[in-house]
C-alpha cells in the first residue's frame, strides 16, 4: 500500500491512517490522496490515484473506481458507484432517497432499515459541475458533462451535455468535454474540435466513430 500525504496540512494518503475512515488499508487504493476533514466510510473502496477533497464524504459501501476526483465537499451516498476517471465538482450531491422522510407515519425517527437505499451510477469519465445534484435512481453516462446547478432526475446519455433545472441536453460533448460541432457533410455526425474525434448520432444517442 502507497498513499502519499499531500504537501498541504492535514491531507493524508494511503500510507498514513488518520482522518475519518474504517480499515483504511482495505478501502484505498495506492495512490490516492484523502484531504482532511474528508469521511470515508465503513466498507467503501476507492480505486488507485483518486483525490477526495476537502470535506468530502463517501458512504457505506460505495464504489469508486481508479483515477477520480471528489472536489471539496462533495457528498457520494451510498450505493453510489462511480466509473473509473468519474469527475465529482465542488459541493455536488449524489442522493439515495427518492422519497425522503425524517420520520415515519407514525412520528418515529427512521433508521436505515426502514427505508430503501437507491443508487447514483456515474459513467467513466464523466463530470458533475460545481453544486450539481443526482436525484437517485439515475445513471449519467459515460463521458457525460453535468453543468453545475444543474438537477439531473432521469438518466444522462453518453456523451450527453446537460444543465438546468430539471437538467435536460443541451449538446455533446467528447472525451476532451468540449462541446461538439455538427458536421454539415456527414448526416448525424459531429466532430471534436479540440482532438478531431468523430461521433454519430443515432436515434438519441452518441457513439465514437472507429
Amino acid at each position: 500500500m502507497s498513499w502519499r500525504v499531500s504537501p498541504f496540512p492535514a491531507a493524508r494518503t494511503s500510507s498514513q491512517a488518520g482522518g475519518s475512515w474504517k480499515k483504511p488499508c482495505d478501502t484505498v487504493g495506492d495512490g490516492t490522496t484523502v484531504w482532511d476533514l474528508a469521511q470515508i466510510r465503513e466498507d467503501a473502496r476507492l480505486g488507485t490515484g483518486c483525490i477526495v477533497g476537502r470535506g468530502a464524504y463517501v458512504g457505506p459501501g460505495v464504489r469508486i473506481g481508479d483515477n477520480v476526483k471528489l472536489q471539496n465537499y462533495a457528498l457520494v451516498y451510498e450505493p453510489a458507484v462511480l466509473g473509473d476517471g468519474a469527475f465529482v465538482g465542488p459541493a455536488a450531491v449524489l442522493t439515495n432517497d427518492y422519497f425522503p422522510r425524517s420520520v415515519d407515519p407514525q412520528g418515529r425517527l427512521k433508521r436505515g432499515d426502514d427505508w430503501e437505499a437507491v443508487a447514483v451510477v456515474v459513467g467513466e469519465g464523466a463530470s458533475l459541475g460545481a453544486r450539481s445534484v443526482c436525484v437517485a435512481p439515475v445513471r449519467v453516462g459515460r463521458w457525460a458533462l453535468v453543468a453545475a446547478g444543474a438537477v439531473v432526475t432521469r438518466d444522462v446519455p453518453d456523451f450527453a451535455c446537460v444543465a438546468g433545472v430539471p437538467a435536460r441536453r443541451i449538446g455533446w460533448v467528447g472525451r476532451a468535454g468540449v462541446r461538439l460541432v455538427e458536421r454539415e457533410d456527414v448526416p448525424g455526425g459531429w466532430e471534436c474540435p479540440e482532438t478531431g474525434a468523430l461521433y454519430e448520432e443515432k436515434d438519441g444517442e452518441l457513439v465514437e466513430r472507429a
